[in-house]
């Protein structure tokens, strides 16, 4: 008799769907144990959500502690969380404290959830001329004080709830810097590549391309999708298709 398939990639997320769902002694300890060290807190935010690097440092009195409970490693001489299911479950707290701060964005990815999802497949490229339209009429253009980190705490504030209960998300490691973030999203055993930046000129741009058409192959994927914010007035928003050798790039500038 032949067995069933035990891991699938529908399982791993859901698995993963649950783990996250969970108030277990663990998490409440990783809340309770970032709140203890504000300052280490921070860092670890800037890590995640700005692309920081911290050093390692194993006299630094937050470090050995955050170590010892097992939040931590050490990766190469600078700080890391010690896995997936922390670093998503991090990015939900900083998310959720900037959502009681100003929920406009997921206010309006929830109102407009039902729209994004045919035949169970997210409709993404919907997904960014929506959050490009919102943020249009939320923030108006873009400031000069605008950071990286503030269009990707935008952008997952508008997604979460759309994917939420259903799906899962996680910033690449890889590529999480001051310059380009590529967000990971898991819905029902399809996965979506979104790259986010700064834009900074058609040839970064070109390169951008290239390197998404590269993790495009990566992940055996044809379709991607980038979105770009823009200082430059002159610059026309929305999403419009480039093809790049055999994939298929949706590019958002804001």
């Amino acid at each position: 008799m032949r067995l069933p398939l035990v891991w699938t990639n529908n399982g791993i997320d859901e698995a993963v769907k649950l783990l996250l769902a969970e108030s277990n002694t663990l998490f409440q300890s990783l809340t309770k144990n970032m709140n203890n060290y504000p300052e280490l807190k921070a860092a670890i935010r800037s890590i995640l959500m700005e692309g920081t690097k911290l050093s390692w440092n194993p006299d630094q009195e937050d470090i050995v502690q955050l170590q010892m409970y097992g939040l931590i490693r050490n990766d190469h001489n600078t700080v890391r969380i010690a896995n997936r299911i922390f670093e998503t479950r991090l990015y939900d707290l900083f998310l959720s404290d900037e959502e009681l701060k100003n929920n406009v964005f997921s206010r309006e990815g929830e109102l407009a959830k039902n729209q994004f999802v045919t035949d169970g497949k997210l409709n993404m490229r919907l997904i960014l001329e929506r959050f490009i339209e919102t943020y249009s009429q939320v923030c108006g253009p873009l400031a000069e004080r605008f950071k990286e980190k503030d269009g990707r705490e935008q952008f997952l504030l508008y997604l979460k709830p759309i994917i939420n209960g259903t799906g899962n998300y996680y910033i690449e490691a890889q590529t999480r810097d001051q310059t380009r973030t590529d967000v990971i999203v898991d819905y029902l055993g399809q996965q979506y590549i979104i790259e986010l930046k700064i834009w900074r000129g058609e040839r970064y741009n070109e390169a951008g391309e290239k390197q998404i058409s590269e993790y495009l192959d990566y992940w055996h994927l044809h379709t991607g999708y980038m979105l770009s914010f823009n200082f430059n007035k002159r610059k026309k928003t929305g999403v419009h298709p480039v093809h790049v050798g055999d994939k298929l790039l949706y590019e958002g500038t804001v």
